[in-house]
């Protein structure tokens, strides 16, 4: 343990103990009572820009439209998305968006990591994924195609917060659906 975390321990146990604690003690328990340490952090990363450079590769950008090339066979078996009546409801129910090949469809994804594999670590981590489903499937999870967007990071979980972290996702999307 840190020296810092010793004088605090100790401060704690001596204003336990005693009533009226010294102004040495008291010094140290108030400063620990004002820092402000945040519960949860979040770090966010432009799809936007992300994007530019997916379709900035004139391979990557051919990839972006497989789903509505002839490359995609539609033979009844579910090996993409693409393939499932959910797709075609949605295709049927926003055609302006679907009329274009290159307008990208995404799934959002998270969950709660302990970073560095320690169990007993209270820390937590909550990467949010966004997967692009315009790609084949073999290239659909490949790292280079994943799209880490939010990082929360602290102590507590996001849980009931989580809509608050996804805002400016969120927004971003609207922003796309409504240039798009």
């Amino acid at each position: 343990m840190c020296k810092v975390g010793k004088k605090r321990k100790k401060a704690q146990k001596n204003t336990q103990q005693s009533s009226k604690p010294t102004s040495k003690d008291k010094e140290e328990v108030d400063y620990y009572a004002h820092k402000k340490i945040p519960t949860l952090v979040m770090w966010y990363l432009l799809v936007v820009n992300r994007l530019r450079s997916l379709f900035a590769n004139p391979n990557d950008a051919k990839l972006m439209s497989w789903h509505a090339s002839d490359e995609h066979k539609n033979d009844g078996k579910l090996r993409h998305p693409a393939d499932g009546n959910k797709w075609q409801d949605f295709n049927d129910y926003h055609r302006d968006f679907t009329s274009k090949a290159r307008n990208v469809k995404f799934t959002l994804s998270t969950d709660r990591m302990k970073p560095f594999a320690e169990r007993s670590s209270k820390h937590n981590t909550w990467p949010v994924i966004l997967t692009i489903y315009n790609l084949p499937p073999w290239l659909m999870q490949k790292q280079k195609y994943l799209l880490l967007t939010i990082l929360i990071s602290g102590l507590v979980q996001p849980e009931v917060d989580m809509d608050f972290f996804l805002e400016p996702l969120m927004e971003e999307m609207k922003m796309l659906w409504e240039k798009c």
